[in-house]
């Protein structure tokens, strides 16, 4: 698992200095001795060596040829893999954080929450009340989408104060979750009256 991935805390230490940011900005338009590193960072050969030891530690660079004709390239294989590596570690907290707080949702009449729900949802609910309105369109709708199922699950038309009564037992500004249901499609207003999208 990458929280163990001794190699990776490695990785991630290698790309704290300046320096050797400053020298994977060179070799991203290709392949480079020291010297000409070092013209082109404006740092000393000796110190450019150091730091190329650090970065093929970590596998960010790789070397071809001997001292001290040796030039060095960017391995962009591996920051993949750095990137994938802290999309997991990013999933496994989010899984944590919504672990602590999923138990108490409760799930719409009629479906089950997917585990991408239980995930999200466990970010923005504590205790059953919706603490903040995602800004991210993806959360949100995931939001709005439970929320709809939540306070309207049948086909009628459901009046305005009756909507906002409904929307204020989960945050203070039911007008903003009107709105935004509404927006996005879930659910459609019509002669003062609300109605789940494509229901009757």
């Amino acid at each position: 698992m990458p929280a163990l991935d001794r190699r990776l805390i490695a990785s991630l230490k290698s790309l704290t200095d300046p320096t050797r940011l400053r020298i994977l900005g060179a070799l991203v338009t290709g392949e480079a001795s020291v010297d000409e590193l070092a013209r082109g960072v404006a740092a000393s050969p000796a110190s450019v060596a150091h730091h190329l030891g650090r970065l093929h530690a970590a596998g960010i660079v790789a070397t071809s040829g001997r001292w001290p004709r040796a030039r060095y390239r960017l391995r962009p294989e591996r920051l993949n893999e750095l990137g994938r590596s802290l999309d997991e570690l990013e999933r496994e907290a989010d899984d944590r954080e919504a672990g602590a707080v999923a138990p108490g949702l409760i799930a719409p009449a009629g479906r089950e929450l997917s585990g991408e729900e239980v995930r999200v949802l466990g970010g923005f609910f504590d205790d059953d009340r919706l603490t903040m309105i995602p800004a991210q369109e993806r959360k949100r709708l995931l939001v709005l989408r439970y929320l709809r199922d939540r306070c309207f699950p049948e086909g009628r038309g459901y009046p305005e104060k009756e909507v906002n009564q409904l929307l204020a037992v989960f945050h203070p500004d039911p007008a903003a979750l009107r709105r935004y249901l509404v927006d996005s499609g879930l659910m459609t207003r019509a002669a003062g009256l609300y109605r789940r999208a494509g229901t009757g």
